[in-house]
């Protein structure tokens, strides 16, 4: 363990991963500039690919196969090629995350895929994938989306799956589980699925591909499934009751409110449907929704199915040799966050490019539709913007903050000159609207407010953990940030004091903050260092000098910063991982907010984005290092190691050339 330690000391020490030139800086920001405007979109938007893992590609194939249509010509082998490709050739299975361990649900239903699209199960990559699942106890181990989808096909007994009966519908805002007390994604997944639950289609799979090689126990012979890993008592022998009593009566429920229930689902599903981009704007409510539309007797051509089949097929990102598709898509993300790295960029060309994205932005502002967070704020005006291209029912708070902060740094940047928009009107709607939505222990969220009961994370459908939309340090950084670059002080606005007390309370006991959307604890000390400095908390605090240390504690030998996904275990904490380009631009942005410029450790990370961006100016990256879900779905934003290093390395020249060490900005 010492030698491990003295040679990463000597490694940090050398000049090649040491010394950087502001010269060298300067040509790596002008070479990301211009590659990033280059990719900017005529209309100023800029909207990179969105990765998952191999469960929407395979997902994808099998919806076609449930309906027993196909897809256009080309694409199954296309993303049979994607799905070859992606198999580790270390455990024969997939993972969720890039070289990561094997995953029981992701391995099943890929496996399922190539078999649905013609691979001999003899094949070689087929024999390994197996043998993988059958090692860890077959098929039925798999998680409960993975045991529905079975179940649809006829692999499993619908015994396999927790029943959440469509009557729920009716229940009353007081009762113990209630549609208003999940999540944004819960509700879009579920909802459609309720109707699927009660009528149980059987796929038509008219290539009659089966599984029955994936199980060690003949499915109908199981009785008990898997439940939780997070299991906890008393919550989940609670609910394991009242599924094993449902499950014995579900099919005795009344018809008549039965009916009325499935009808009230249909009615939520269609106000929702959001057009071409889909319910939700997310792939499993999608996919969902054409499901409930046609158990329910909808014909293919009927409006709503057209429309919701169009969304679904918008995801999909088709290359020349393979294809995968997408989870959903991230204009609006990309775009502001594009604009931050090009205002620091600077520069006529880069300022430019802000603008165009910014004017593309500004009316894509939610100002109309009270959405489902209004349940629990109804006396909030609308004023968010969404992740996605359109998806008025589910603004987000994150979404919102960066693109607020990038309007205001726009226009204090350029000030209100001849031709640069007044963007005050949105900053001051956009205010009021995630002002309105803080919870009551300080905190934002992403989509709600007070969305943690989290009781319900132990009902036996939700064995991945993530029900629920409760706040966290990440958002809640995001908002301080915003409040404090708009002019609030502590003194000034109780909202962002009650903000900052929640960060200062959350923070890990080795510094860090944990990291809900992004991976994970440099994402989250990063948000939160920020946002402290924004709202003006003391540098020398001992909460930020905490933070600093273990950032430059844990900085590799390379010089750059990485993190596994094994740092969302069910204990949380830190794990290495290699350097990637976002992790590390993260660190540095974290370092300087905190007023660490000058520190050597800052000076070899940005050593490290100097040496390792590529010859079109731009970082490669094909690690994970952003969140959907902990320990459950990991995403990969193409855009990441693109603009966040372009950001950190523009703020280093600035910083370093400028009269002020301080970062003036909430980001």
């Amino acid at each position: 363990m010492r030698e491990a330690a003295v040679s990463k000391v000597e490694t940090l020490q050398r000049p090649k991963t040491r010394d950087v030139s502001l010269d060298d800086v300067e040509r790596g920001v002008q070479n990301a500039a211009r590659a990033l405007t280059e990719m900017t979109q005529a209309d100023g938007h800029i909207c990179f690919e969105l990765e998952a893992d191999a469960t929407i590609p395979s997902e994808y194939i099998l919806f076609h196969q449930f309906r027993g249509t196909e897809p256009r010509p080309g694409l199954e082998a296309k993303i049979g090629n994607y799905l070859r490709r992606t198999q580790s050739k270390v455990h024969g299975g997939w993972a969720l995350v890039h070289d990561g361990p094997f995953d029981m649900s992701a391995s099943v239903k890929a496996y399922f895929a190539l078999k649905m699209i013609g691979d001999d199960i003899e094949a070689p990559h087929m024999r390994a994938v197996r043998k993988a699942i059958l090692q860890r106890g077959g098929a039925a181990n798999a998680n409960v989306f993975t045991r529905i989808l079975l179940a649809l096909y006829g692999e499993v007994p619908w015994t396999a799956v927790p029943v959440m009966p469509v009557e729920v519908m009716h229940l009353p805002k007081w009762f113990p589980f209630h549609l208003d007390k999940v999540s944004y994604w819960a509700r879009c997944t579920m909802v459609p699925l309720f109707v699927i639950q009660a009528k149980k289609p059987r796929a038509k799979n008219p290539r009659g591909v089966g599984l029955a090689e994936l199980f060690v126990t003949p499915p109908d012979s199981v009785r008990t499934w898997p439940g939780s890993p997070h299991a906890t008592w008393p919550w989940t022998p609670i609910f394991g009751a009242i599924d094993r009593v449902l499950q014995k009566t579900q099919d005795r429920f009344p018809k008549v409110p039965r009916q009325r229930a499935i009808d009230k689902a249909v009615a939520w599903v269609s106000e929702r449907l959001n057009g071409e981009d889909g319910l939700g704007a997310i792939f499993p409510s999608m996919v969902n929704s054409v499901l409930m539309y046609e158990v329910l007797g909808y014909p293919p051509d009927h409006p709503q199915v057209k429309i919701a089949l169009e969304a679904i097929e918008k995801l999909v990102a088709e290359k020349e040799d393979e294809a995968y598709v997408q989870p959903c898509l991230s204009p609006v993300w990309d775009t502001a966050l594009n604009s931050h790295a090009m205002l620091e960029a600077g520069g006529a060309q880069a300022e430019a490019n802000a603008r165009a994205g910014l004017d593309w932005l500004k009316p894509l502002q939610i100002l109309d539709i009270k959405g489902d967070w209004a349940e629990t704020k109804p006396n909030v005006r609308p004023g968010g913007w969404a992740f996605q291209y359109a998806n008025p029912h589910y603004p987000d708070l994150d979404d919102t903050a960066v693109v607020v902060m990038a309007m205001d740094r726009a226009q204090r940047q350029h000030g209100l000159v001849s031709g640069m928009p007044d963007y005050s009107a949105s900053i001051a709607r956009a205010r009021e609207w995630v002002e309105g939505l803080q919870s009551a222990d300080g905190g934002w969220a992403a989509f709600d407010a007070d969305n943690n009961h989290h009781y319900l994370n132990h009902i036996p459908f939700s064995d991945h953990g993530a029900l629920l939309d409760p706040p966290t340090a990440d958002v809640t950084a995001r908002v301080v940030s915003m409040l404090s670059q708009l002019g609030e002080t502590r003194e000034t606005s109780r909202a962002l004091d009650r903000g900052v007390t929640y960060l200062l309370n959350d923070q890990e006991k080795d510094g860090s903050w944990y990291g809900r959307w992004g991976m994970n604890f440099i994402y989250g000390t990063w948000s939160v260092l920020c946002a402290l400095n924004a709202a003006g908390v003391d540098p020398q605090s001992p909460e930020i000098r905490k933070a600093v240390a273990w950032l430059i504690r844990i900085q590799n030998p390379d010089g750059g910063w990485g993190e596994d996904a094994s740092s969302y275990k069910l204990n949380p904490e830190f794990e290495p991982g290699y350097s990637t380009a976002s992790q590390t631009a993260w660190a540095l942005l974290a370092l300087m907010a905190a007023g660490e410029v000058d520190d050597p450790a800052v000076a070899r990370g940005v050593n490290y984005l100097v040496r390792t961006q590529g010859q079109d100016g731009l970082w490669s990256e094909e690690r994970y290092t952003a969140t959907g879900f902990p320990r459950v779905f990991y995403l990969r934003y193409h855009g990441y190691p693109k603009f966040f290093p372009l950001w950190a390395m523009a703020r280093f020249r600035n910083l370093k050339k400028g009269n002020s060490r301080q970062v003036q900005f909430g980001m």
